[in-house]
């Protein structure tokens, strides 16, 4: 498996889809670099030579912020809106949707599993 900025890069893959394995970069992004490097975008990972490697990391390295670099600064964004106080801050810190969402169903994802409140449903009105 060749390996490019510290992740490995699947060998049966085109290089077009293997260069996706980067976070990072998309479909888009591997398709411009695959043009840029002058390399077949259909050529597999195992048949990526060192110089077409190397050319691809000078790229990653000159044009784009990917992997462990974009991760780091994501995170100081959110940590940056938690500071300053601001909505979304809350909203990160909450662990709610940030971005608008409905939260009296659904935000599964950001709220993690139901939990279950005891009594709710059974309460009788006492007319």
């Amino acid at each position: 498996m060749p390996r490019l900025l510290g992740v490995d890069i699947p060998n049966n893959r085109p290089a077009v889809v293997a260069l996706t394995y980067l976070y990072g970069v998309g479909s888009k992004t591997a398709r411009v670099l695959c043009h840029d490097a002058g390399i077949d975008p259909q050529v597999r990972g195992r048949d990526l030579r060192e110089d077409e490697l190397a050319r691809l990391a000078a790229i990653l390295d000159k044009d784009y912020v990917v992997e462990g670099q974009l991760r780091r600064q994501r995170n100081q964004n959110i940590i940056r809106l938690r500071d300053i106080g601001c909505y979304r801050g809350l909203r990160h810190r909450r662990g709610l949707p940030v971005r608008g969402q409905r939260t009296r169903t659904n935000a599964r994802t950001r709220k993690g599993p139901k939990k279950t409140v005891a009594g709710k449903k059974g309460v009788k009105d006492l007319h």
